[in-house]
């Protein structure tokens, strides 16, 4: 298979990289490799101010459907897609804030979403304007997301939710949150629920708490609706749960090659450690080392495979559990080749003030959670094993 891309593309790689590099400066420079996966929490303020430069350059939506060019993102074709998504991650531009908006909810807005609600929400993201984060996961409903408890009763035009949401990224700075919530109390499971658009400012109603983690940071929320007031229901009343698997396949996309490319930056990192603490000449840490980029490669060319592979449900599940795995291996081995002074805090450490972790410390810890978040390892192998071998349904 041709995973070559053409001269078009390669014009198009010249453009971003000119752009980047004049406006990555200042405060964004500042901000290279930070405020991704496991430090979220850095940067705020100058993260969302980048959202909107990069709303202003046009590079907001370019995964969105050509048709809706009208609202404010430019047409690229899937290999630009792929030329950008590239070249953001190796200039180590910040990480996204306006990701879940442009990335998850403004594709499930084309695809489900009537013309209202594109015309409301979709300029706005492709501004870098608007927030959003997912109220999906709760606390008894997690890999099984079917049994949520969320309830959303209608009052007039819209509804009334009430409930609680935990592992929410993005919680305190979103400006609306997209909430699968069960708006017939009569149905169970998947029937009688509902995709609900809720605004995030509503004092009383809303409230969110930091989750604290072992790193010492809260990258994730409690979210708790009191009575929140939600407008927009896409896709009509009880078909949320079509909505949210729709949603979830985008979740898969161009976005994997990003994470890759920030996955080899920190296999690098790992090597460079190997190299100078000397772990690198036991043979049994090379055969890891390179096990590692080999499977990374591996990884690149399944997701180049299976890009545009529109109805291949076996493929979001496939990736999930390739890349879950690979990151907490690669965890393991950070810690691996250090040895005992990987368990270390910095040498200036005092007992006034907690200590920073630096950075293999933090992907240690934070990728001991890959297997879980965004669906477990066991869901998605009972998945691939209903969905796309037949084997016989699990009862639950």
């Amino acid at each position: 298979m041709d995973f070559g891309l053409g001269s078009a593309d390669d014009e198009f790689r010249a453009e971003v990289r000119d752009w980047l590099s004049r406006h990555l400066v200042g405060r964004y420079a500042e901000l290279a490799g930070r405020g991704g996966p496991g430090s979220e929490h850095e940067g705020g303020e100058a993260r969302r101010a980048w959202e909107r430069e990069l709303g202003a350059g046009g590079w907001i939506g370019l995964g969105w459907d050509r048709a809706h060019g009208a609202y404010g993102n430019r047409s690229a074709t899937l290999t630009e897609q792929v030329v950008w998504a590239e070249e953001y991650a190796r200039a180590r531009a910040p990480g996204r804030m306006g990701h879940i908006g442009e990335n998850l909810l403004a594709p499930t807005l084309i695809a489900y979403g009537d013309e209202a609600q594109r015309r409301r929400f979709l300029p706005g993201i492709a501004r870098g304007e608007e927030l959003w984060c997912q109220g999906y996961s709760e606390p008894e409903a997690g890999s099984d997301l079917a049994g949520l408890r969320t309830a959303a009763v209608r009052d007039g035009a819209g509804y009334r939710v009430s409930g609680q949401k935990i592992w929410t990224s993005l919680a305190a700075e979103a400006d609306w949150c997209f909430v699968l919530a069960r708006t017939d109390p009569g149905e169970r499971r998947h029937r009688g629920l509902s995709f609900l658009l809720v605004p995030m400012d509503q004092p009383g109603r809303i409230e969110v708490r930091p989750i604290r983690q072992m790193s010492g940071t809260a990258e994730f929320n409690e979210v708790f609706f009191d009575g929140a007031v939600a407008r927009d229901v896409v896709g009509g009343e009880g078909a949320g749960w079509r909505v949210a698997m729709g949603l979830l396949a985008w979740e898969r996309g161009v976005s994997t090659l990003v994470q890759q490319i920030g996955f080899a930056a920190e296999l690098a990192d790992v090597v460079e450690a190997a190299v100078r603490c000397g772990a690198v000449r036991d043979p049994v840490v090379r055969d890891q080392l390179v096990r590692q980029w080999a499977e990374l490669k591996v990884m690149r060319w399944n997701a180049l495979r299976t890009l545009g592979a529109a109805g291949d449900a076996g493929a979001p599940s496939v990736a999930k559990l390739l890349w879950g795995g690979w990151h907490r291996r690669l965890g393991e081995l950070a810690m691996g080749v250090r040895g005992a002074a990987a368990v270390l805090g910095p040498a200036d450490w005092t007992a006034d003030a907690p200590y920073e972790l630096d950075a293999l410390q933090r992907l240690f810890l934070f990728s001991r959670a890959d297997t879980i978040y965004g669906g477990s390892d066991e869901i998605q192998r009972t998945i691939i094993a209903e969905r796309v071998l037949g084997l016989p349904r699990v009862e639950r």
